[in-house]
């Protein structure tokens, strides 16, 4: 492992002077991320030209109050994980934490040689989503933001979730319904998420799932829910919602086109495929237990069900 990251003095200073100022010039009344980031990318270019440096340095102004960290996890991502970091490193995190499991290609040396990165390997595969709950127990920051090492997100996209997270959601879910075909075109695992939100009277949630990164906890939420429980997404969703937690889907990144198509999460009944309708009737299960076999649903009236018919 290495240590946390080691900020230069310039962008330490320049991200200090960005929250204070972005703090008096809302007054606390935070406008939408992209209008945020309009108005600090402003501030940024004023800032860099009075002490004649250049606005890159600095990374994407993002005001964020609280301390970030980041999780990547990653298996045999040699040709993606290094862009992955790069556009991590221009957000402002405190820490980010590279969890590798099973890699057999040269995925190790393209993260290890880095100094600002907390590398833990696993020469065995741990499993599917296994590499979250281990960074997730890791982190030190007041939010997490989660993302996996064969997906090549811009930091301008990413930091809308960071900063969703600080308007007060407790988890900022991936709104992919945009990228999802019409309901009879989509697959098992779409239609088993968008039954589970229903199951769990969140029928706003859609299709969105914490199966699907980028994603975003806060640590209020990690606590609630607890890392082990990241080993079960959709278990940890369903949990984070009966627990009352602030759950929201603001924020949408394309992760349909950007995704990595293997051998085993493509075509019909493949592995990943499997699993995750495994993960959707565990959180089911646990919903039922909690909350009884009719769940959000009420049953009707013959009477109130004629009427609904005939209205």
């Amino acid at each position: 492992m290495h240590g946390k990251i080691n900020v230069p003095m310039s962008r330490s200073h320049f991200q200090s002077a960005l929250t204070d100022w972005f703090a008096d010039h809302t007054a606390g009344n935070r406008p939408p991320y992209s209008e945020a980031l309009a108005l600090c990318s402003s501030y940024q270019k004023g800032y860099a030209a009075s002490r004649q440096e250049n606005e890159s340095i600095y990374g994407v102004p993002l005001p964020l109050v609280s301390k970030a960290s980041a999780v990547i996890t990653a298996c045999n991502e040699e040709n993606t994980i290094g862009k992955v970091i790069n556009e991590l490193e221009r957000l402002p995190l405190s820490e980010i934490i590279v969890v590798l499991n099973g890699c057999t290609d040269n995925s190790f040396s393209k993260v290890a040689w880095r100094k600002n990165i907390i590398l833990v390997n696993f020469p065995d595969r741990l499993g599917h989503d296994v590499g979250r709950s281990v960074g997730a127990a890791l982190v030190t920051g007041d939010s997490i933001l989660f993302v996996d090492g064969d997906m090549e997100v811009p930091a301008e996209e990413l930091g809308a979730f960071l900063y969703e997270q600080e308007q007060g959601a407790d988890v900022v879910l991936n709104d992919i319904s945009r990228y999802l075909p019409p309901y009879e075109r989509q697959d098992e695992v779409t239609r088993c998420k968008l039954y589970l939100n229903q199951a769990l009277d969140r029928p706003d949630l859609r299709s969105n799932s914490l199966t699907a990164v980028p994603h975003v906890l806060s640590r209020k939420a990690l606590e609630t829910v607890g890392t082990e429980m990241l080993l079960v997404p959709p278990m940890a969703q369903a949990i984070a919602i009966m627990e009352g937690l602030t759950v929201a889907a603001p924020c949408s990144a394309d992760v349909i086109s950007r995704n990595r198509l293997r051998q085993g999460n493509s075509g019909a009944g493949n592995s990943v495929l499997l699993l995750i309708l495994g993960d959707h009737l565990e959180a089911l299960n646990e919903a039922i237990r909690r909350k009884g076999t009719k769940l959000s649903w009420e049953t009707a009236s013959r009477s109130q069900l004629a009427k609904v018919r005939n209205g």
